[in-house]
Formats: C-alpha cells, sequence, structure tokens
C-alpha cells in the first residue's frame, strides 16, 4: 500500500530564496561591473534602433489593439507607442533581440542577458511617468543599470553550469526568471512576494528550442526574449496583487521542474551571485552573427585581405577547414539549404562566406536578396568544420572563456595559406581597451538609422557622459528618444 503524499506546504527552494536574497540586498561596489552596465546600456538600445529599420520587426511592435494609448504607460524608444508595461517590454525586448546583435553569455547555457532590458526598462519608465503624475521622484538611469547588472547575474550565474539546450529548453526561459526578480524588485515586491513571483516563472510553460534549429529555424528566435520579458513583468506584477506561489516549485517530486523538464537533475553552481557576469560579458561589435561564429567571422576578414593582396579571390579557394569548439559545431554548422535570415545567421558557413565574398558582414546580408547569389552556397560546399578539444576547454574555462575559431584555406593551385586563428572576438572583456571606442562608434550609427541629426546631437549629449546619464530620470531619457 502507497504511503499518502504529504499536503504540508515546504519551504520556497534554496534556488527561489538565493535569487530573492541578492536582488534584494546585494550591494554593487564593483566599479567595473557599473562601468560596463553603462556600456551595456548603450549598445542595447543601439541595437534596438538599427532594428527598427527592419519591418519583419516592426509589424510586431505597437499596443495588441491598434491605437491604444496608456496614460502614464511605458515609451517605447524610437517609436511613438506608449503602451502598459508588459507589451512595451515585449516591444523593447523583441527590437533589442531583432538582429542579433545585442550582448551574450556563453557557458553550458548561453543567451543575451541584455535582453532583460525590455522589461526593466518598460517598468522602471511606468513607474517614474506614474510617480512624476503624482508629484513623487521617477527612477533614476542608475536604478535600471542596477537591474540589469543583477538580472544578468542572475541568468548569467544559471547559465554557468546547466544545459537548458541539452533537455530541449531555449534559454529564454532563463531571461524570464532574471526579468521577473528584478522588476519584481522595481515595482517593490517583498521577500514571499518575489519568491512567489520567481516561482510562477519556473511553473510557467517553458519555450522549446525548435525555432533554433532546423528544419524549422524561424523568426521567433527574434522575438522569443521579447515574449519571455514581458512574460516576467506579468508575473510581477501578479504576485503584487497576493497570488500564490509554488514553494517547491523545482524540487516537487514527479511535478517539480527538475522531474519534468530537467531529467531529475537539481541545478549546479559554479559561484554565488553578485557581478561577475556584468564584468565578464561579451559585446557583439563588429558583426551581427551569433556569438560562437564572431572570432571566424573576423578571421574570414583577416583572410578575405590576404587573399586580395596575394592577387586572389575565394573564387580560388577549393577547401576551407574551420577548426573550433563543441557549441559552434552543436549551434551553427549547417550544410544545406538555408531558408530566411534566422536560418542564415545561425550558420557558420554563411557567416565565413559572406566576408570573403564581400568583405563585410552586416544585418541586411542575411537578407534574401544577399542570399540569392549562387557563389554564398558554391563557398559554404567547400568548408569543413573540425571540433579542437582544447578549443572546447577554454571556451568552459572561466579564466579564459575563450570563442576560438581558426582558418585554414587551400587553393585550387594546391597551396595552403597560414591558418588564421582568432580567439578571443573584439567584445571580449580581454579586448576591452580596444573594443569599448568600437562600441560607441556602432551606439552612433545606430542612433542614426532612427534619428534625425539634430536629436542625435541632443542624445548623445546626455548619454556619453557616465556621470550625467545615471542620474538622469528615466523618464526624462527615454523621452529623448521618442519619434
Amino acid at each position: 500500500m502507497s504511503s499518502p503524499i504529504s499536503n504540508e506546504r515546504p519551504q520556497p527552494d534554496k534556488v527561489l530564496a538565493d535569487i530573492a536574497d541578492y536582488v534584494l540586498n546585494f550591494e554593487i561596489k564593483n566599479d567595473l561591473a557599473w562601468d560596463t552596465a553603462y556600456y551595456c546600456f548603450l549598445d542595447t538600445l543601439g541595437c534596438g534602433m538599427e532594428a527598427l529599420t527592419y519591418p519583419a520587426c516592426t509589424k510586431l511592435l505597437g499596443p495588441i489593439v491598434q491605437g491604444t494609448m496608456v496614460p502614464d504607460g511605458a515609451k517605447v524608444p524610437g517609436t511613438s507607442f506608449q503602451l502598459d508595461p508588459v507589451q512595451a517590454a515585449f516591444n523593447i525586448g523583441a527590437i533589442i533581440r531583432w538582429l542579433d546583435f545585442n550582448d551574450t553569455w556563453l557557458a553550458a547555457e548561453w543567451g543575451h542577458p541584455s535582453d532583460n532590458l525590455g522589461g526593466i526598462l518598460s517598468t522602471a519608465d511606468w513607474l517614474s511617468r506614474t510617480s512624476v503624475s503624482s508629484g513623487k521622484p521617477a527612477l533614476l538611469i542608475k536604478d535600471v543599470l542596477e537591474a540589469m547588472i543583477k538580472a544578468h547575474e542572475i541568468q548569467g550565474v544559471l547559465a554557468l553550469e546547466n544545459s537548458f539546450n541539452k533537455v530541449g529548453l531555449d534559454h529564454v526561459l532563463l531571461v524570464k526568471v532574471a526579468s521577473t526578480a528584478v522588476v519584481g524588485k522595481l515595482i517593490g515586491l517583498t521577500r514571499d512576494e518575489l519568491i512567489n513571483a520567481i516561482s510562477l516563472a519556473f511553473v510557467d510553460g517553458q519555450s522549446l528550442r525548435t525555432y533554433r534549429h532546423a528544419p524549422n529555424t524561424g523568426s521567433r528566435k527574434s522575438w522569443a526574449a521579447g515574449d519571455a520579458t514581458s512574460r516576467a513583468v506579468r508575473l510581477a506584477l501578479m504576485a503584487k496583487t497576493g497570488e500564490m506561489g509554488y514553494p517547491s516549485v523545482l524540487t516537487a517530486k514527479t511535478w517539480g521542474f527538475y522531474d519534468v523538464s530537467f531529467k531529475g537533475n537539481p541545478f549546479k553552481f559554479q559561484r554565488s551571485y553578485g557581478s561577475y557576469v556584468m564584468e565578464n560579458v561579451l559585446f557583439k561589435i563588429s558583426f551581427p552573427a551569433e556569438f560562437h561564429a564572431q572570432t571566424a567571422v573576423e578571421a574570414a576578414m583577416i583572410l578575405y585581405k590576404k587573399l586580395n593582396d596575394s592577387g586572389k579571390t575565394f573564387q580560388d579557394i577549393k577547401k576551407i577547414t574551420i577548426r573550433t569548439h563543441e557549441a559552434a559545431i552543436r549551434i551553427i554548422d549547417k550544410k544545406g539549404p538555408l531558408d530566411n535570415p534566422a536560418d542564415r545567421d545561425h550558420c557558420i558557413q554563411y557567416m565565413i562566406a559572406i566576408p570573403l565574398i564581400y568583405g563585410r558582414l552586416t544585418a541586411s546580408d542575411y537578407e534574401d536578396n544577399i542570399a540569392a547569389d549562387s557563389r554564398i552556397d558554391l563557398l559554404r560546399d567547400k568548408m569543413e568544420c573540425v571540433e579542437v578539444s582544447q578549443y572546447t576547454e577554454d571556451y568552459h574555462d572561466p579564466e579564459k572563456r575563450s570563442i576560438t575559431n581558426a582558418l585554414t584555406v587551400e587553393l585550387n593551385d594546391g597551396a595552403v595559406m597560414d591558418e588564421v586563428k582568432v580567439e578571443y572576438p573584439i567584445g571580449h572583456k580581454r579586448r576591452r581597451e580596444e573594443g569599448i571606442p568600437e562600441l560607441i562608434k556602432k551606439f552612433k550609427i545606430n542612433l542614426a538609422h532612427r534619428f534625425a541629426e539634430k536629436q542625435q546631437h541632443v542624445i548623445l549629449n546626455k548619454a556619453m557622459d557616465y556621470h550625467t546619464l545615471v542620474n538622469t530620470p528615466v523618464n526624462e531619457f527615454v523621452d529623448l528618444m521618442v519619434v
């Protein structure tokens, strides 16, 4: 005879409590974390401005019901929309992620921690406008940066040792969890309410990775994070009403997350929460490419010049060997037809072919008009990916976190060019001194995609000085970016 299952309400799972306590109590003292968050904020907004030039993105934006305006609602930078914070979070999250050009974190699980800015900025802007309308002070951009650092940390630390992709779940699950936690603090949840909110994020339905992989790769991967961060705002607001949580959502036998979705395994942790992730985050600066290919694209650009300098072109290439790490092979090593831009920006062969043919890689190079060039697929067919175990080991090493790719070109005449190896992309912490000036150039270029010259100057006058920006009310800064 089976024993009855206890109906005694358990204490909250330690994972939930640790996240809540970190968000509510941890004081960020590391200057590198604050400085990096500042650049991350600018870069993330800039990525959104470029995305607004793509109709496939803008068709998804705005209120759910056309014409709806929300008094004191959150404004969506680069647009004229003013929405409730849930829908604004979707809008901001979608434009941030659309072109796969915002920051990246690589570990057992990968992802893009600045995706959380969708929920953070929409909530902070809405709270600020509501406060100002009732004669109270607004939140400052510094509050946004603090929330970003903590969201980066939650998403990144959970990702260090826990592979969600290996059980078929998409990394935007971590966006939902991290956004729920930091948005919960912004709206003033108590510790118990915050634990409830985080539990709701885990008990929620989680996205499959279907839309990131052949044969179903598609555009949902460009708005999945917007969906996750907006859902987080919704769950935090529900917890604010007193909606109950589920304290053993992770550990409950049979019905908990571990048993249902994680093959019975508990989460593992390499380190406690601090500001490590923001300090070490990877920026996509030079190329809008899936991050495991960033160094491959840089190597291809070097080879393009070497070929030209020697009087050769891509047409003289017989074979290209790509020595790489395991994650790149698992995610972006693709043969056969590529059906849409979302498919192409997750194919390492495509991302190498474009620079070798054109000497560039831009977001528009994933569009159908460029992909129709038959020379691209002919060159892709000449490429072979090979895993190098040392590269895989260095990829996981917390002291290195390299993303190495090395390209060797064999020519039709039998000559073999010297291998071009790039270990760290320009957006890596080890190349910050080189990378930050380029990141600022990228931000300025992205502003020019959306704003007239006069408005660009107004935004830059506020944004280019750290101390000025962090002490600016959130609503006032967002107002500078409205069209």
